[in-house]
């Protein structure tokens, strides 16, 4: 079942989003090829710094916070939640503030399980009060929806932080919790997403551990497992060419975690990266040639045919696992279509993780 909101306040604040969205959908979202002129870049060798990169990047034309959570019940049903926030700028140079702010903020909330899955969506126009990313405490929202700093909050990690979201007939309040420090994705911090220069700024926290409640059609759940928590900001992160990409988060049964990527290229090529985390939180990034993610079926999703069985192999590391999906019809239905939800696999390595999949 899916559900979409968007208030008459949200419906205005969310026009120029929505214009820019009848040009994106070949790349998924907010036409992240397009040329970034007047917004900032994305150089090697910035040092991420916190807590400032914790909030937002006004200079830079897109951004999210994004998390996602495997989750259990007591009687072993597997759950996913998904948390994003995303802040796209129009155009470049200052703010204009208020109603005329050229900021757009745009919230999606999913919850899925093996018979459903359920998903939310609100806008709200930067300026207003309604929207917004303060990076010290830490606190991201969207009208009600959350990612709050709990007492005795550690800004290097991240943690505990508070997390909540609602739609029509879901709900989540999930508590996550880390040790670990952050992991700079990429080349600290620097992640590359093709040979021509187009790149982000890149860190996870991949080490929450969860707890809280699901609430599907009124029926509530005490859940717990792991969750990832995925901070990017850019302004030109795909090539020209690039049609969309299909992204991996993996909780290794054996306390490491693993992110990989492919960017699909109009050509028919790739563009891999990957970065492998030991469980004591030392990222190592992965050459692209080092990374195979070959699709195994694909799931007809309207008009679609989504790949939602792979095959995943690091040869390096010894790695390789058969991916398959918690809910094959995990599709986010928004107003930038993608598929998102919770994955488990098997082979070399056991675990769960998180798929996402754009421009299909």
């Amino acid at each position: 079942m899916s559900i979409s909101t968007l208030t008459r306040r949200a419906m205005i604040a969310s026009l120029g989003a929505l214009a820019v969205a009848n040009t994106a959908h070949a790349q998924g979202f907010a036409g992240l090829g397009r040329d970034a002129k007047g917004f900032a870049n994305v150089t090697p060798g910035r040092a991420l710094a916190f807590p400032a990169d914790h909030g937002a990047h006004a200079d830079y034309r897109i951004e999210w916070w994004y998390v996602t959570a495997n989750l259990k019940d007591a009687a072993g049903q597997d759950y996913g939640a998904q948390w994003t926030l995303f802040r796209q700028a129009m155009k470049p140079g200052d703010d204009d503030g208020g109603w005329a702010s050229q900021q757009i903020w745009m919230g999606h909330a999913a919850v899925t399980r093996g018979d459903t899955h359920r998903y939310a969506e609100t806008f709200s126009r930067g300026g207003i009060g309604t929207s917004g990313v303060e990076a010290s405490p830490l606190s991201a929202w969207i009208d009600a929806w959350q990612l709050k700093a709990g007492d005795g909050f550690d800004a290097t990690i991240v943690s505990p932080v508070a997390l909540n979201a609602a739609g029509a007939d879901f709900n989540y309040a999930l508590t996550l919790k880390a040790e670990q420090p952050l992991v700079l994705q990429g080349d600290r911090g620097y992640s590359k997403k093709s040979e021509r220069g187009q790149a982000s700024y890149y860190y996870s926290q991949p080490f929450y551990r969860a707890s809280g409640t699901v609430t599907i059609a009124g029926k509530s759940v005490d859940v717990s497992g792991t969750a990832w928590l995925d901070r990017e900001w850019s302004s030109q992160p795909l090539a020209s060419d690039q049609t969309g990409w299909d992204w991996f988060s993996l909780h290794l049964a054996d306390g490491d975690k693993l992110m990989l990527f492919r960017l699909r290229q109009g050509s028919g090529g790739n563009y891999f990266s990957g970065n492998w985390i030991g469980r004591d939180g030392v990222s190592t990034q992965l050459p692209s040639d080092a990374i195979a993610m070959t699709p195994l079926a694909a799931t007809r999703i309207g008009t679609r045919d989504i790949p939602t069985s792979w095959r995943v192999s690091v040869p390096s590391r010894g790695l390789q696992i058969d991916v398959a999906p918690v809910n094959a019809q995990s599709w986010m239905g928004t107003s930038f279509p993608y598929w998102e939800g919770p994955i488990r696999f098997g082979g070399t390595q056991s675990g769960m993780g998180y798929l996402e999949m754009t421009g299909y």
